[in-house]
């Protein structure tokens, strides 16, 4: 149900005073400091990443091997755990990127976006009704295979 004109001014006016008021707060909302933050992440990580790398060779390389055989592994951890967060901000840099929506675009808080928390992506099944239950494992199965087909899913 589109607003009417009243509400579509409200709205202006409110997101005006919220820019007026706190302009970092309207920035993060509109997620162009969410993008910057997940790149600063991103490269940060990539160096860490690479003395990672550099620990995990230096270890393998001491000659001590009680010692190199510890560095490596913590250069290993170091590596995963700088791998964990590049990955976790590019994903947030790619969530914070995606398209406009064309049929809110002509809304006057367009440049909002809600982080919906990593639901965005997954499907949600409608509620099995008694119906469904009933039949054989296989007929279930039969049933599920017709439907994926039917939708051109395979």
């Amino acid at each position: 149900m589109p607003l009417s004109e009243e509400e579509l001014r409200l709205l202006e006016q409110m997101e005006r005073a919220l820019v007026e008021e706190d302009p970092k707060f309207a920035s993060t909302l509109r997620g162009t400091s969410l993008r910057r933050s997940a790149r600063r992440r991103a490269i940060v990580a990539g160096v860490v990443f690479v003395l990672g790398i550099a620990m995990l060779m230096g270890g393998v390389m001491s000659g001590n091997h009680k010692v190199g055989f510890a560095i490596g592994i913590a250069g290993f951890v170091v590596m995963l755990g700088s791998a964990v967060v590049a990955i976790t901000a590019i994903r947030g840099q790619q969530a914070a990127s995606a398209p406009v929506d064309p049929r809110t675009a002509a809304h006057p808080s367009r440049g909002f976006t809600v982080i919906d928390g990593g639901r965005a992506g997954r499907l949600r099944h409608p509620r099995r009704t008694a119906r469904s239950s009933n039949g054989t494992f296989m007929e279930r199965m039969e049933q599920r295979w017709r439907r994926r087909r039917e939708q051109g899913g395979f």
